[in-house]
């Protein structure tokens, strides 16, 4: 295995990992926020961190989940392919993904800049930089790109797709 193998495969695995602390951290900020309320404490600003939180485990994980095979796919038709077809197939689709996830990452670092840029400030309890909580969705995004482009390499390459 590759240097650059292992060091892509690690930064999917801290993507996932990312994503499990957040929904670890979602957990213990929902219970916290019912034990406050019977002690009768004001807990509104944690909503939004929750939400927020939501966010960020959704992005960060989902380049571990595609490369483990974990996305909702359409491989009904790929199934029922000859060999050659089935690659022409998942080529094209990988080469898709790859365009469609690029716009994605680079639309999420144009929105996270400019909140940066305009010193956008959350509307919430919680009144912080916005582009605190919108830098995993910029930092997910990018991962995810990286991990579709992954992919096509290997597919271009005459592999196997991982998430196969």
């Amino acid at each position: 295995m590759t240097a650059m193998r292992r060091a892509l495969d690690r930064s999917y695995d801290l993507g996932g990992a990312l994503g499990g602390v957040c929904v670890a951290l979602i957990a213990v900020l929902m219970v916290a926020q019912s034990v406050l309320r019977e002690l009768g404490q004001r807990t509104g600003a944690i909503n939004d961190v929750v939400a927020w939180l939501c966010a960020a485990a959704a992005f960060f994980a989902m380049a571990h989940a595609f490369k483990h095979g974990d996305f909702v796919r359409v491989t009904l038709v790929l199934e029922k392919l000859a060999a050659p077809a089935r690659r022409r197939m998942e080529l094209s689709s990988l080469a898709i993904g790859t365009v469609s996830t690029a716009y994605l990452a680079w639309s999420a670092i144009q929105f996270t800049y400019e909140s940066w840029a305009f010193n956008d400030v959350a509307q919430g309890l919680l009144a912080i930089p916005l582009w605190i909580p919108q830098l995993s969705f910029a930092l997910g995004s990018i991962l995810l790109w990286v991990a579709v482009l992954d992919e096509l390499i290997i597919v271009l390459r005459g592999g196997v797709p991982t998430f196969v």
